[in-house]
C-alpha cells in the first residue's frame, strides 16, 4: 500500500464533509463506511443516491490508487437494487482489471444487514 497516495485520498473534503471513513485499504482493494444522518436523505426521506455514489466512488478512489499511481475515474454505471435498512454504509471495491493507463472495478454497497443496495462498475484513467 502506497502511503503518499494514502495520504492523497485521505485528504478528501467533500468525503470527510460527509462522514465517509476507511476502513481498510491494501492493493487493490478498499473498505469504505459512511453512517447515515438527516442530512444524508432525499425528500422522500429515503437515502439520497448521490451520497451512496460518492461512498462508492470513494472506496474506488482509495482502491485504485493504492497501487501507488493517481488513478481518476473516467466511466461509472451505478444500480440502485434497493433502499438500505440502518444506519451504516459500506462500500467494498475490487479491482477487475488493470493495464498501463486503464482499471476497471466493481464496487458494492451493503447496508447495515448486510444486503446489497446499491452495485457500481467504474473505468479508471491511471496517471503515470
Amino acid at each position: 500500500m502506497n502511503t503518499d497516495m494514502l495520504k492523497f485520498v485521505e485528504n478528501d473534503r467533500f468525503a470527510k464533509f460527509i462522514g465517509i471513513k476507511l476502513i481498510e485499504v491494501r492493493p487493490a482493494y478498499a473498505i469504505a463506511q459512511m453512517e447515515i444522518t438527516e442530512n444524508h436523505l432525499n425528500g422522500l426521506n429515503l437515502v439520497q443516491g448521490g451520497a451512496i455514489f460518492t461512498l462508492a466512488d470513494y472506496a474506488f478512489a482509495a482502491a485504485s490508487n493504492s497501487k501507488g499511481f493517481a488513478t481518476v475515474s473516467i466511466n461509472t454505471n451505478i444500480s440502485f437494487l434497493k433502499s438500505p435498512i440502518g444506519k451504516i454504509l459500506t462500500a467494498e471495491a475490487k479491482e477487475i482489471s488493470s493495464s498501463k493507463s486503464i482499471c476497471i472495478y466493481n464496487i458494492d454497497v451493503f447496508d447495515e444487514d448486510n444486503t446489497l443496495i446499491a452495485t457500481l462498475s467504474s473505468t479508471g484513467f491511471i496517471k503515470r
